[in-house]
């Protein structure tokens, strides 16, 4: 049985204007603002700093002795954020990636911070610009790069992969239910030529789905998705990164972590019990002997979730979750 689907012109258009009117509104805000508990001459660091839309709020409570550190591994993105808040002298851009948290402070002389955000989405900035390849709305290269000095491309993973790694990256970053009929058909096109743009692949993936999908406009979500996170290494390093975060903040500051699908969420929420610790130690004895070393507390038992208000004015925050960690020394 041949699987056919389709995008309809009506569709594609009318969940493209949704998407670009509403793209650039920052998820969570209200939330992560104010489980920072800003010190307004604290030092914090938005790791994913994008289009600036959480770091906009946070510079505007801090006073002249307060600094925010943008990190972000899109050189555009850093320029553009450079000229959205460039009446602020107490902020400083590093181009770099969020894993490399701790060398990145310590290249700035900051031992610790009272403070740090990571907003674990793609910017709407890149999804906006046709040529990063990021979104299945606009036809472009499969680039998906959120660094682009970096080698690794969508394109390479697509034509040279191996089958059997492919199936892995959409199975398992992308969750998706007709992955081995996506690859198959994948490698099938491949040897006829080399797959090169998003609409290419967005074509192979709707013909790999059942016509009953409800949603076909969404249909190459999962797909894309998977490829992102291949490109861009966001799930392996992710439990370090946040274990770091946890170590460079100060007594009672905070990390907020906002993810937006399941593997993020998981990693996100392990590293956070990892980081409370647990005494194994029998009940009876007097003292604790097994070394047991609490970073903090977790300050969210259930991840934060979106108003169902803010998901019918921004839909990109529907799979939202914000966790929040304090650190106690």
């Amino acid at each position: 049985m041949v699987y056919t689907s389709y995008i309809p012109t009506w569709a594609l258009l009318k969940h493209k204007e949704f998407i670009l009117k509403f793209s650039h509104i920052p998820v969570l805000l209200e939330e992560t603002i104010n489980n920072l508990n800003i010190v307004p001459d604290g030092i914090y660091v938005d790791g994913t700093i994008g289009g600036a839309g959480h770091s906009s709020k946070i510079i505007e409570k801090l006073s002249n002795k307060g600094l925010l550190i943008g990190i972000d591994r899109d050189e555009e993105a850093l320029k553009s954020t450079s000229e959205k808040l460039h009446n602020y002298n107490n902020l400083k851009l590093v181009h770099g990636n969020h894993d490399d948290i701790k060398e990145i402070l310590e290249e700035q002389s900051i031992n610790e911070v009272d403070g740090i955000l990571l907003d674990l989405g793609v910017s709407s900035y890149q999804i906006d610009t046709k040529d990063r390849g990021f979104s299945y709305l606009n036809n472009g290269p499969l680039d998906m790069r959120m660094d682009k000095s970096q080698e690794l491309t969508a394109e390479i993973i697509v034509n040279e992969y191996e089958e059997d790694e492919l199936e892995r990256i959409l199975r398992d970053y992308g969750e998706e239910r007709f992955y081995k009929r996506i690859v198959k058909n994948i490698c099938t096109e491949r040897k006829k030529k080399r797959i090169e743009t998003t609409e290419e692949l967005v074509k192979i993936v709707l013909k790999s789905k059942p016509m009953e999908i409800k949603k076909p406009e969404v249909a190459a979500t999962q797909t894309f998705q998977a490829l992102r996170i291949e490109v861009n290494n966001e799930i392996e390093p992710l439990y370090n990164t946040i274990m770091d975060s946890i170590k460079c903040l100060k007594n009672k500051g905070r990390l907020c972590v906002i993810t937006f699908h399941s593997l993020e969420d998981r990693a996100v929420k392990n590293a956070f019990n990892d980081a409370v610790g647990k005494c194994t130690c029998p009940p009876d004895l007097p003292y604790c002997v097994c070394g047991c070393e609490s970073l903090g507390k977790v300050i969210t038992k259930k991840p934060i979730i979106p108003s169902d208000e803010e998901i019918r004015n921004n839909t990109r925050s529907r799979s939202a979750k914000l966790r929040v960690f304090e650190r106690k020394k």
